[in-house]
């Protein structure tokens, strides 16, 4: 019989100036050598979905956590207030976001079980982060969910103000998966062709993959959004780069 248990709760990690910020993990408890993966929530915040991937991840076999990066704005609040918050300041500075994500990884390889291997993988805004730490952080892979503004920048009014990333396409350190809608605007097709040539203009490792009638947010399983083909055969694609980029040891 496979012993396929798993441990899920809430921890405290240190993030970005040392700060103690909350975070939900989930790890399989069979002792085994496994790489871990940082899972980044999407805008809308650290909510039961996003805890929902959080336990996948473990039920496939790996070490995950996905930190609540609207802590500071409000600590403890519901997911859609906190969100709130964070949309009224324009999102989560990238600088303080990326300490937030070392504190994980950090937290992932200190596992008696890590086999010092990471992935990240967000969503929406968690997207745009996931490319982040491709280019910030010692990980072993990214995936990018339809992460909006990599290339581009945000109207006027919306609730996200970032900086895009597509001037930095050269110090990507790590395999990006990406994965997005036909029927996007935030990023659109266009930025999706945009992205893919920088990529393969500066030799970087990548794999994109685009869904026709799926638009953001297509993964998310409680929303309007949601693409079931879509969704199964981008888990798919997952999983086999995690597979791929985390098995092993460093």
């Amino acid at each position: 019989m496979r012993y396929d248990a798993v441990l899920a709760e809430t921890v405290g990690i240190l993030g970005a100036g040392n700060d103690e910020i909350e975070a939900y993990a989930a790890r399989p408890m069979d002792g085994a050598s496994r790489g871990g993966v940082l899972v980044i929530h999407h805008m809308p915040g650290y909510d039961r979905e996003s805890k929902e991937i959080v336990r996948r991840f473990a039920v496939m076999g790996y070490n995950a956590i996905c930190p609540n990066l609207y802590s500071r704005e409000a600590p403890g609040a519901d997911p859609d207030d906190a969100a709130a918050a964070a949309r009224a300041s324009g999102g989560v500075p990238d600088a303080r976001f990326v300490g937030d994500a070392a504190g994980a990884v950090r937290w992932l390889r200190a596992l008696p079980t890590s086999n010092g291997k990471v992935g990240t993988i967000g969503y929406c805004s968690g997207g745009r982060q996931a490319f982040l730490t491709a280019l910030e952080l010692d990980i072993q892979g990214a995936v990018d969910c339809y992460g909006a503004f990599v290339v581009g920048t945000p109207p006027e009014g919306f609730p996200l103000q970032v900086a895009p990333l597509a001037d930095r396409v050269a110090e990507v350190r790590a395999p990006v998966l990406g994965l997005f809608g036909n029927e996007d605007s935030y990023p659109s097709p266009d930025q999706v062709d945009e992205l893919e040539k920088l990529m393969q203009t500066n030799g970087k490792e990548y794999e994109f993959h685009r869904y026709d009638d799926a638009g953001h947010a297509f993964f998310s399983v409680d929303r309007p959004a949601y693409r079931p083909a879509a969704a199964a055969d981008g888990w798919q694609r997952v999983e086999a780069f995690f597979a791929k980029n985390l098995s092993g040891k460093d």
